[in-house]
Order: C-alpha cells, then structure tokens, then sequence
C-alpha cells in the first residue's frame, strides 16, 4: 500500500447516564469539530435505542449537522443497523447524506448490536446477520442508481429507485462491521466493501486478524468482487497523557461509570470494578467486556501499539481511537490532540525531510557556518573602508564571531 496511513476516531458513543444528555450531544459535535481541526481523517458515529449510555440514535442526522460545522473531515454511520430499516430509505437518506456533506460521508454498516434493541422492534437476534445481508443485496445496486424489485419476509422493493443520483461515484464507500466470528469479513468479501474491525485489540481479534482478511479476500473471489487493505479500519481504546501515571490519574474522572454500565448489560458483578486501578490493568492487559485491550499511556505506547496492529494484519488502511468518556472533556482533547502532534506524524514519516534536512546542516556545518561568516565579514570589511573612504558613516566594529543567522 503506498498511501499514508489514515487515522479517525469512533464515537459509539459511551455515555454516563448521570449527565445531561443535551450537553453529551452537542460535545460529541464540538469533538467533530476539534477534530477536524487537528487534522483526523474520520469519524464514525454509532446508532443505539436503548440500555441507556450509547444516546445517538440516528448518525445521520448528527452526521447531517457535523457536516455543517467541519471542513474535511470524513463522517461514517458507524454503523447503521440493517435489519432496523426499510433498505429504500437507508439508501435514500445516505444518498442525501452523499450530496449534502459532498462527497464525505462514509456508509457504515451492521446487523445491531443491542439485542434489547431488537427486542423492542420484535425481530428474533438470530435474523439479524441474514437481514443485514438481505439488506445489502438491494442497497449496492439502489445506491448505485438501479432500480430494483425484490420481496422477503420483512421487506419489499418494487421498481424500487433512489431519486438522487450518487455524489460520490461509482457509489458511497461502504464498511461493514467485524469483530471476532467470520460473519464480518465473509459480508465484506461477497459485497466487496471495506471492513470495521472492532475488536481489533482483544486477544482473540488480534489472532485473527490475518484470518480475518484472508476470509475476506477468498470470499471476495468467489463472488467476482475487489476488496483492497485501504479500506480496512482498525478500531482501538485508547486514552493519552504526557506521561502513564498522568494517564491513568485522568481515569479516575469517569472509568469506573463505564464498568458499571458494563456490569448492568450483563447483570453481574465484574471483579474488577471495586478500583479505578484495578480496571485500569483489565482494560489494559485483557481488554474491557466489549472493548479491546486499552492503550492508557503516551504517544510512543500508541505508536508502538499502531505498529504491532500493522505488523500482526499485514497491513490496512485507517486506525480508529475507540472514543469513551473515562476523561474529563478537557483531558479527552488534549488526548487527541497529543495524537495528532505526535502519533500522526510518526506513523506517516511525516519529519522525515526535516531530519534529513538538520542533519545534513549538522554534517556540513563547518562549511556552510564558515561560508557564511566569512560572507558578513566580507560585508563589514567594505563597510569599514568605505567609512573610512569617505569619513562617513558609524564604525561596525568586529563581528567575525556572530552567530549563524545574524546579518
């Protein structure tokens, strides 16, 4: 792969419930914003109805008003669950999400996470992978501008087209969520679109990871489709401090909220929960519930952590910081923005030129230092004999010795 690697951020988003859930939303824009500022690639944005912590229910609408207030960033359903809508008005509202943000949305897709979600709409957990599918299979050719009929247990297409055409040509990029069974690569191979891998750092989603793509790949060629490492996305927790004890002090403000909610969905007391250090070496060396192992630490951590993901993968194309709130707002910024100062620019290479550059100063210094001095010396000398041609002018004195940049 020749292109830099890209780098986002996913907001699913999680949530205390002891909050004001008005302020949560319009920090989670604000967190765009920030974002875009400093120079992120992406952000994906979550769909939940329930269990309280995960409060965005439609991405697009808040991919819709983020879209207002950034200037380049990339906006992604992270993801919108399938078996939830009719596939025409998925298409639809993406395709109007296509035109509106120009060209930057990003479709995520998946089968729901929650199944209290799916509980609540009456559809049976073990239908949700086959109707995501299903979905899928009308939604590449609709948001490609085709019509289409089609007619299944749970919903019906009859010369169904969008209106619009696409922005983005020949369609929307596309992402379908992956964790650790083989239901995510398998759907990215059969409909050739990129993947989100979520659990990429728990220990049996980093295993698998060449798994992973070498399902994706082989599925994608029997089904006569092109799949490509860039549009594989990575997704991680992680949380930065100019040092680890700075780091871990910053959990105290929020992460045991986050432990709890996580000891509410499964209705059990987790032995880890009784102290913010305690959770902190869960999170860290066996991973939170859901969530992967955890980077809680400083920039190189995440550097070296970025590395062994690509070395393990063989390569992809977009790493994702897993968005939580275990920091103050205030601590969370300056998390992403030590990111991009230094994580960035060290997996791009992006200092390269500028150390080449100082170190062949250093190299030639003595060459290039007594040009220059040799140059203001020359400069001074004729003035002092014009000075004293003339019998005008202040003298200069002498200044053979000045520092390099003074003239």
């Amino acid at each position: 792969m020749s292109e830099p690697l890209r780098f986002g951020v996913f907001l699913a988003p999680y949530h205390p419930d002891d909050e004001s859930p008005t302020l949560q939303i319009h920090r989670d824009l604000d967190l765009a914003v920030h974002l875009d500022a400093l120079g992120f690639d992406e952000l994906w944005v979550g769909e939940h109805h329930s269990a309280s912590f995960e409060t965005i229910a439609s991405p697009e609408l808040f991919i819709a008003a983020a879209a207002e207030r950034t200037q380049r960033i990339r906006l992604g359903t992270g993801v919108v669950s399938l078996p939830y809508h009719h596939p025409l008005m998925v298409a639809d509202r993406i395709t109007q999400l296509d035109h509106q943000t120009r060209g930057r949305v990003l479709f995520g897709v998946g089968p729901g996470q929650l199944p209290s979600d799916a509980y609540m709409m009456g559809i049976d957990v073990a239908t949700q992978r086959r109707r995501m599918n299903e979905s899928l299979e009308v939604l590449l050719p609709l948001l490609a501008g085709e019509t289409v009929t089609r007619k299944t247990d749970w919903f019906e297409l009859n010369d169904a087209r969008v209106q619009l055409g696409p922005y983005s040509h020949p369609r929307v990029e596309m992402a379908v969520a992956a964790a650790i069974s083989p239901s995510g690569p398998r759907a990215a191979g059969t409909f050739g679109i990129g993947m989100l891998s979520m659990a990429a750092t728990s220990s049996e989603g980093f295993d698998a990871l060449p798994l992973h793509w070498e399902v994706c790949e082989s599925i994608a060629k029997e089904n006569d489709r092109d799949v490509d490492r860039r549009n594989w996305r990575l997704v991680a927790p992680m949380h930065l401090a100019e040092t680890r004890e700075e780091a871990e002090r910053d959990m105290e403000y929020g992460l045991l909220k986050l432990v709890r909610y996580f000891e509410r969905l499964g209705n059990e007391t987790l032995p880890f929960s009784h102290t913010v250090e305690a959770a902190i070496e869960q999170w860290r060396e066996h991973g939170l519930t859901l969530l992967g192992r955890a980077i809680i630490g400083t920039p190189d951590d995440a550097v070296e952590q970025i590395r062994s993901l690509q070395e393990r993968s063989g390569g992809f194309g977009a790493f994702t910081i897993l968005a939580h709130d275990c920091a103050s707002p205030e601590k969370t910024a300056k998390s992403f923005d030590l990111f991009a100062r230094y994580v960035i620019p060290a997996l791009r290479d992006a200092n390269r030129n500028r150390a080449e550059s100082l170190e062949w100063f250093r190299e030639n210094s003595g060459r290039v230092v007594g040009d220059l001095r040799q140059a203001i010396g020359k400069s001074i000398e004729e003035h002092e004999q014009e000075r004293r041609e003339t019998g005008r002018g202040v003298a200069w004195g002498d200044a053979r010795d000045l520092l390099v940049g003074e003239d």
